[in-house]
């Protein structure tokens, strides 16, 4: 299926496709011509290495252009032995032993034009979408990431994490790789607000995804990492914060969904989030599912458990994937177990 196509694929063994029915993602990609990014070498551990210097592609991306970028598209669910099997088995996406990781607070001052957190509005519980008006960590951790995808500039979401080398973002595995082709020009922009990058746009050296998602973009394993350089000699979680992480929590969860939808009826110039407890995918993947209405943009946004709506800190469980078009306002996202865990792993260790 073609990334701009709105008619849901499934992929079957060889490469021929069955309909499964009709599926958007997080996004619907649209065709903004401007210049792609050179193709790049490979990361270790089958990743992608950026060699675009960071000054250019701070100058690449723009006010206008980051404006501009339209959201990715995103294929069906697979339906060939790297998805489905695992299904048909009555088998899910490799679990272990529960894990978590704490957040981590910014070490360096706030910046002097950035307003300290506040406590937020009260909430409201569940959520199905609308703009966060509180403060907290996920205001800073959470961003828009930018790239360009077939000669076309594009967007998706992330979120900054704790990890060992101060330098990861977690995002969707198809805002990094899709249709065989690693992404260009990649960059994260924490707490981005209409066209501004209050704490600086951080360049990926290097992005990553799981096995699965690299070999055959199997949509229970979408999952996906950048490793950035420093920013004028800091490191990205010492300048945002970084939050914490969960492996193998379970279903049927409370959780927040946050994310910056670009289509209608967002803009992409708001942290939108979602809450409530979630479902387990019954049809097409092992996915966490939650009501949610984001639009094209939210692709890898976080998905929190155990989320404190006081501090803007929580435990990151997945991350926004796809949503079924005759299952309208629901988001899907994948199962953080065993694979996510050593995605993970490799990028903090990059």
């Amino acid at each position: 299926m073609s990334a701009v196509d709105g008619t849901a694929k499934a992929r079957t063994g060889a490469g021929s496709r069955a309909a499964l029915g009709t599926l958007t993602a997080a996004g619907t990609l649209l065709a903004l011509l401007l210049p792609t990014g050179p193709a790049g070498a490979a990361a270790p551990h089958g990743g992608h290495r950026s060699p675009a210097p960071r000054a250019a592609l701070d100058a690449f991306w723009t006010a206008d252009r980051m404006r501009a970028a339209t959201p990715l598209d995103l294929a069906a669910p697979a339906n060939g032995p790297g998805a489905s099997a695992a299904r048909r088995a009555g088998g899910a996406v490799p679990h272990g032993a529960p894990l978590t990781v704490p957040p981590t607070l910014p070490r360096l001052p706030r910046l002097p034009d950035i307003p300290a957190p506040a406590a937020p509005s009260a909430g409201v519980l569940p959520q199905a979408g609308g703009p966060w008006t509180g403060q907290g960590a996920v205001t800073t951790t959470t961003g828009r990431v930018f790239f360009t995808y077939q000669g076309r500039t594009a967007s998706c979401s992330g979120d900054a994490v704790t990890s060992g080398n101060k330098s990861t973002v977690l995002t969707a595995g198809h805002c990094v790789k899709l249709q065989g082709a690693w992404h260009t020009n990649w960059v994260f922009v924490p707490g981005y607000h209409d066209g501004q990058a209050p704490y600086g746009k951080w360049a990926a050296s290097s992005t990553l995804s799981t096995p699965q998602w690299t070999a055959s973009e199997d949509i229970n394993y979408d999952v996906g990492a950048a490793v950035v350089a420093p920013l004028d000699g800091k490191k990205l979680t010492d300048v945002v914060g970084g939050q914490g992480l969960s492996f193998n929590s379970g279903y049927n969860k409370a959780m927040y969904a946050f994310g910056f939808p670009a289509a209608a009826p967002y803009d992409g110039t708001k942290l939108i989030y979602c809450s409530g407890t979630t479902l387990k995918d019954p049809l097409f993947s092992n996915d966490h599912g939650l009501a949610c209405n984001m639009t094209g943009g939210s692709s890898g946004g976080p998905w929190f458990t155990s989320f404190d709506e006081k501090t803007g800190t929580g435990l990151q469980s997945s991350v926004n994937s796809f949503g079924y078009q005759f299952l309208p306002n629901t988001m899907f996202g994948p199962y953080f177990g065993e694979d996510a865990k050593a995605l993970y792993d490799k990028a903090q260790a990059s």
